[in-house]
């Protein structure tokens, strides 16, 4: 069974909200337009990712991150050491919940009263008040995606490329400074990154942030688990393990004991 989220979002305002998130996340966010989200990151000068999220522009001086893992609160204190003289204010919005909508062109933003739904295509990942039920069906379709959901183990854990988010334009490697760029553009270019982010179909379901190894080897991490007809789960394994799986299939290990794996499919930086 799969469990329901809620909805950790942080809200940036201001005349200087967007030339800010610009220059602190990942992604290109000058490039937004008004009714629109994108993927995007916050990365630490060594690259690893602090926090992953939607970024909806809400309105002209408005974004709104819907956190994929972790807290608004933590995110926002963290930002506000980087705000300086910049007219903009950081807050987490009252708790909400996530549900499922219909298709909804991807990337597209939809605001009806105090709900918010974000065009994922096939589906819609819809923001409502926490008086309202929220569901998990999503989760199911989003893990098939390849988008992550990151548990507190991997916060600050793995770099960008080892998450797979230049293929979700997290990360762009052509725009100006921001933390991390470095690390970003030198894997991009140069390579180097030896774990990338895989789709896997386990024997049994598992907590998400337990550490996996391969024969008493670390082999990555777990980040996200679905139980349903079948167990499906994302997660950060090391480029020889999966290259040299026989028709896929892992034997791996936890702490909670050996697990049979198949690897479903494997992307790129």
């Amino acid at each position: 069974m799969s469990i329901t989220r809620d909805a950790e979002i942080l809200l940036i305002e201001g005349p200087d909200a967007v030339a800010f998130a610009h220059a602190q996340f990942s992604s290109k966010v000058t490039g937004l337009a008004v009714g629109r989200w994108a993927f995007g990151a916050w990365l630490d000068p060594q690259g690893r990712v602090r926090a992953l999220f939607h970024l909806a522009r809400i309105a002209e001086e408005k974004l709104l991150l819907l956190l994929r893992g972790g807290t608004a609160a933590d995110m926002a204190d963290g930002l506000r050491r980087f705000v300086f003289r910049s007219r903009v204010t950081l807050h987490a919005a009252s708790p909400a919940a996530l549900a499922t909508g219909e298709a909804q062109a991807l990337h597209d933003v939809r605001i009806e009263g105090e709900t918010i739904s974000l065009g994922c295509g096939e589906h819609a990942l819809r923001i409502v008040p926490s008086t309202q039920s929220g569901d998990a069906a999503w989760r199911k379709m989003q893990l098939k995606l390849g988008w992550p959901w990151l548990p507190e183990e991997a916060l600050d854990k793995w770099v960008a490329p080892m998450l797979s988010l230049q293929r979700l334009q997290a990360v762009a490697v052509d725009k100006g400074c921001y933390p991390g760029q470095e690390i970003v553009a030198r894997l991009h270019f140069r390579g180097g990154c030896k774990r990338h982010l895989c789709h896997l179909t386990l024997s049994r379901a598992i907590a998400p942030g337990l550490a996996l190894r391969v024969a008493g080897q670390d082999a990555g991490m777990v980040l996200d688990v679905v139980d349903g007809d079948t167990v499906e789960a994302l997660a950060v394994l090391n480029d020889d393990i999966t290259s040299g799986a026989s028709d896929g299939s892992l034997s791996l290990d936890h702490d909670e004991g050996p697990l049979s794996a198949v690897v479903d499919e494997r992307w790129p930086a």
